[in-house]
């Protein structure tokens, strides 16, 4: 029971190291502004013939 008690106050300490940490880690974040090369328009999307009616049944 001792053990278990000083595991989850060992816990408890490290996470709260780890949230007061004065570290910035920046390399993981993205710009949200697109890059300056996207003035191209997208391609049209290609035209696709209509379907053929089924032929009807022979009676």
């Amino acid at each position: 029971m001792r053990n278990l008690i000083l595991a989850f106050v060992s816990a408890i300490a490290l996470f709260g190291v780890a949230a007061c940490s004065d570290t910035a880690d920046n390399s993981t974040t993205q710009s949200t502004t697109p890059p300056a090369d996207t003035t191209q328009p997208a391609p049209a999307p290609e035209a696709t013939p209509p379907a053929e009616p089924a032929p009807a049944p022979a009676q």
